[in-house]
C-alpha cells in the first residue's frame, strides 16, 4: 500500500482539495489543468480508488479522498513540527494549529486574540473549538488548550497565562429582597443559580477563609430553580435578579464595576480558577504552539 502514495501527492492533494475546481487548482499550483488532471488520475490508478468527484465546473470528493486529504494534512503537518523542531526558535509560525477553549471565554477573548494571532502570522492555519466541557489531556484532536484551573496531569505542559477568581455576586435587586449572606452557611437559604460544567461538583460550593494555621474552608451544599451549562447565560439569570451565582472575574468584572452585580462574602475564597494554555510536551517547541501560548500570555496576562 505504501508504494501506492508518493511523497509530492500530499502536497499536491491538499492543495487540489482546497480549490473550487481543476482550473483553480492548476492556478494555484502553476501547472496547467491537463497536468493537474493527470497527475490526479496517476495518484488514482496507483490507489487503486477514485478520489475526487469531477463535474464540468465542479468537484468533491469522495469518501476515500476526504480520508486521504486528512491523513496527508497531518503527514503534512508532522513534517512542518519537525522541521520546525529541528530549526528551534529560528523557524516561522506556520502549518495548522488547533485550538479549544470553553464557550463564553472562547467567545469573548480567544476569538479575538486569533484574529490578530494570523493577521501576525498569516502562514498559520487556525481552527478553534468552542466546548463546554474540556477534551479529556489523551485526546490528541487540539494542540493548545485554554482552561480554568491547573491540569492536575503531569504528561501535559500547562503555562499560566492569567490570574483569576472565582467570585459570589448578585444584583442588588435580588439583594433587596433577601438579605445579603453574612457567612457561607446562609447561602443554603438563597435561590442559587447553578453552572453544570466540566468535573465540578454541581451544587457544592467551597469557601475559604484565613490563612495559615486559620485556614478554614466551609463546604456548603446550595439549591436553586435555575440551571444551565452555558455561564453566558447563567450571568443574565444574575443579572436579571434570580439569585446567586459563582462566577469567574472574567466574566463578571465589568458588572461589578459599574454596580449591576455585587460581591458577595468578599472575605472568602473559592477554589482556584487562573487561565492556563495546556498543549501536549512534544509540541512544547513547534513555532506555531509557542507564539500562540506567547500571544495569550502577553494579551490576557496583563488584564
Amino acid at each position: 500500500m505504501t508504494a501506492s502514495i508518493h511523497p509530492d501527492d500530499l502536497a499536491f492533494f491538499s492543495t487540489l482539495a482546497a480549490s473550487a475546481s481543476l482550473t483553480a487548482a492548476a492556478r494555484e499550483l502553476g501547472l496547467s489543468t491537463a497536468a493537474v488532471s493527470k497527475h490526479l488520475a496517476q495518484m488514482e490508478s496507483r490507489a487503486g480508488v477514485s478520489l475526487v468527484n469531477r463535474t464540468t465546473r465542479r468537484m468533491s470528493l469522495t469518501p476515500e479522498g476526504e480520508l486521504y486529504l486528512t491523513r496527508a494534512r497531518r503527514i503534512l503537518n508532522d513534517m512542518d513540527d519537525l522541521a520546525q523542531l529541528l530549526g528551534g526558535s529560528q523557524a516561522a509560525p506556520k502549518g495548522l494549529l488547533r485550538v479549544n477553549a470553553t464557550l463564553g471565554f472562547g467567545r469573548s477573548h480567544v476569538a479575538p486574540l486569533i484574529s490578530t494571532f494570523v493577521r501576525r502570522f498569516p502562514e498559520v492555519d487556525v481552527q478553534l473549538q468552542l466546548s463546554v466541557d474540556p477534551p479529556p489531556f489523551s485526546d490528541d484532536a487540539f494542540d493548545v488548550c485554554v482552561r480554568f484551573g491547573e491540569p492536575p496531569d503531569a504528561r501535559v505542559i500547562a503555562r499560566r497565562v492569567a490570574s483569576n477568581r472565582r467570585l459570589l455576586c448578585a444584583s442588588p435587586r435580588y439583594l433587596a429582597q433577601r438579605r445579603t449572606p453574612r457567612s457561607p452557611a446562609e447561602l443554603a437559604q438563597h435561590n442559587c443559580i447553578g453552572i453544570r460544567q466540566g468535573g465540578d461538583g454541581y451544587g457544592l460550593w467551597r469557601l475559604t477563609s484565613g490563612r495559615g494555621a486559620a485556614e478554614k474552608t466551609e463546604t456548603v451544599r446550595v439549591r436553586g430553580n435555575l440551571t444551565t451549562n452555558d455561564g453566558e447565560i447563567a450571568v443574565k439569570w444574575a443579572l436579571d435578579g434570580h439569585g446567586i451565582l459563582m462566577r469567574a472575574e472574567w466574566d463578571i468584572a465589568d458588572y461589578l464595576a459599574d454596580g449591576r452585580l455585587v460581591h458577595i462574602l468578599p472575605d472568602y475564597r473559592t477554589p482556584g480558577a487562573d487561565i492556563y494554555a495546556v498543549y501536549p510536551q512534544q509540541l512544547q517547541m513547534t513555532a506555531r504552539v509557542k507564539a500562540f501560548v506567547d500571544m495569550l500570555i502577553e494579551t490576557l496576562g496583563g488584564r
